[in-house]
């Protein structure tokens, strides 16, 4: 990450902290469908970057959003639900 933004992540951010972030940046992408090569979407995830580190502590999450755990065909016998059930 170049320039000040960068620097104050060198000195400040944890590898642990960097890692939670790339966890972040992934969700944020694909629950907006964001295109990294448009400006607009480089420049909001910058400023997801810079709250994320540097902003308040509480845990943010995108609008709308809901935990994988709680959608939509999620349960017994469905994919990513668990075991299937006996007969």
């Amino acid at each position: 990450m170049p320039g000040e933004l960068g620097q104050r992540i060198y000195e400040q951010v944890s590898e642990q902290a960097w890692r939670m972030w790339e966890t972040q940046r992934t969700l944020l992408i694909n629950h907006y469908g964001l295109n990294l090569a448009d400006p607009e979407a480089r420049k909001f995830l910058r400023e997801q970057m810079e709250e994320f580190f540097f902003g308040s502590q509480e845990e943010q999450k995108p609008e709308g959003w809901i935990p994988e755990e709680a959608g939509v065909g999620v349960g017994p016998g469905r994919k990513g639900g668990g075991p299937a059930r006996k007969k």
